[in-house]
């Protein structure tokens, strides 16, 4: 079950909740056993198909960074008396805990027109709500789903984004965030906007909290660009963010550490991206057990099995310098069954793969005729490459699934030869390219010098020298090249 929080201190919040009620047909029910202050008395229900589909909206008269334990207002208001009759604790817990909870509401800012989502919580001072360095559970999965559905119902003059973490409550009891309408009171009187914040939440219906793959977010600006660019174009999503400002606010990472730690435990994640120069909270986030990892790792890494990952940075290179990954590392991904045949009893993959050397030669001459093609061939044969040149261009060793598949990729390059070449043939493990062309050393024996003439011959055109015509064809050779493969 999803739980909604309205706030009657936010106009934004209350329109917000108006049109949630107007999109559905919501059961109006009575709570008795709470102050109509604090969720009770009035709230609705909305049942899907499966507990996870089902929403639960209350309303509360203080602003929502000042609820505390806000997930205790929801559920069933009989489910401990349940218990009590004989019903089974787990049943009861069931009926009666969200498994999400969203806190629609105002945003504010010199931002203009903006839908923006983000988790709550403080990794410094208490300001503005909850308590000094205590973290709320973050969501990462369904603001990942959030924020596309933002970019779905948004009208034309709305952007979309989010925030990092930067204000209460600090203890929610399940995994929340923020949904935000702003950034000012033409946005919160807005009806377009505020039902475009309605339809977005209601999408989060069966959407889980999290997912496997979830980061914790250091540094940067208050909106965050970097961390949305990853969870908008990779299958990495993104917890707790402490943007440069909050980090000041924090101190020192030393003396902080159980917050840096509280930030992991509370999204979920065992890896942290950081944007800027911050060595002494690296130095503490590798001290705590997590990982520093860059953008470029993200990327690189989106849909291929980490345990892949892992196994092919220790065995080639890593992806910082240069380790690059092909298509068939992302479908180890649909076979976790022959990734698990692959280890042996110590857990090594030591036969999902064989670590070959690039054909070098080869590879060089087909990436001055094509290197996109190059590149391409490269991919779609390998799990893993090497490259250099900024990860442009592919060198060194690569890991394949069989030696088949290198012999693959050599015919590939070989192929591509036929661009420049007049024959390519394999010959004694190698490929040898045959190629007409002009000579110059022909063309001076025959009197002709450098400069203009030897351009037209060159170009397949014949010239005059001393009142002797000279064709093309006798001033060209064959010239053999063989690259080893």
């Amino acid at each position: 079950m999803i739980a909604i929080v309205v706030s009657r201190a936010d106009s934004a919040s209350e329109h917000i909740g108006d049109h949630l009620l107007d999109l559905a047909d919501w059961e109006r029910r009575e709570d008795d056993a709470r102050p109509d202050a604090e969720g009770g008395g009035p709230y609705y229900r909305l049942d899907g198909t499966s507990r996870d589909a089902s929403f639960e909206l209350r309303e509360f008269d203080a602003l929502h960074l000042e609820i505390e334990e806000t997930a205790a207002a929801f559920g069933e208001p009989n489910a401990a008396e349940a218990t009590d009759s004989g019903a089974s604790e787990s049943a009861a817990a069931d009926s009666d805990t969200p498994d999400l909870l969203v806190f629609v509401s105002r945003h504010s800012g010199d931002t203009g027109p903006l839908l923006t989502a983000h988790f709550t919580g403080n990794f410094g001072p208490a300001d503005y709500g909850g308590v000094e360095g205590g973290l709320a559970e973050a969501c990462p999965n369904a603001h990942a789903r959030l924020l596309a559905a933002f970019a779905d119902h948004a009208p034309d003059s709305y952007e979309v984004g989010m925030e990092c973490t930067h204000h209460g409550p600090s203890e929610v009891g399940v995994p929340s965030l923020f949904a935000e309408l702003g950034s000012d009171e033409a946005q919160w009187d807005d009806p377009e906007g505020a039902r475009a914040v309605a339809k977005a939440v209601l999408d989060l219906a069966g959407v889980s909290p999290h997912r496997e793959r979830q980061l914790v977010g250091f540094g940067g600006g208050h909106y965050v660009p970097r961390f949305e660019r990853i969870e908008r174009g990779t299958d990495w999503t993104v917890g707790h963010i402490a943007a440069d400002w909050v980090l000041d606010a924090m101190g020192s990472p030393e003396h902080n550490r159980e917050v840096v730690r509280r930030a992991f435990e509370e999204s979920r994640a065992e890896r942290a991206v950081i944007e800027g120069d911050y060595p002494d909270l690296k130095r503490v986030v590798a001290d705590l057990g997590y990982d520093v990892v860059s953008e470029t790792w993200v990327r690189e890494t989106t849909g291929v099995p980490l345990e892949l990952v892992e196994a092919l940075e220790a065995d080639l290179s890593a992806i910082s310098a240069g380790l690059r990954f092909g298509d068939p590392a992302e479908e180890f991904a649909d076979d976790t069954d022959g990734l698990a045949d692959d280890r042996d009893r110590t857990g090594e993959m030591d036969d999902a793969y064989e670590v070959v050397e690039l054909p070098t030669d080869l590879l060089t001459e087909a990436q001055s005729i094509d290197d996109e093609a190059t590149r391409e061939a490269v991919i779609a044969r390998t799990l893993a490459f090497e490259t250099e040149q900024s990860g442009s261009r592919a060198a060194g060793r690569a890991a394949v699934r069989d030696v088949d598949d290198r012999e693959a990729l050599v015919e590939t390059l070989a192929d591509l030869l036929h661009e420049k070449y007049d024959s390519v043939a394999r010959e004694d493990g190698a490929v040898v390219a045959r190629q007409t062309a002009f000579d110059p050393e022909k063309a001076q024996t025959l009197g002709v010098s450098e400069g203009p003439a030897f351009g037209k011959l060159s170009a397949g055109q014949s010239v005059t020298v001393n009142g002797r015509e000279i064709e093309p064809e006798t001033v060209q050779s064959e010239r053999v090249r063989r690259f080893d493969a």
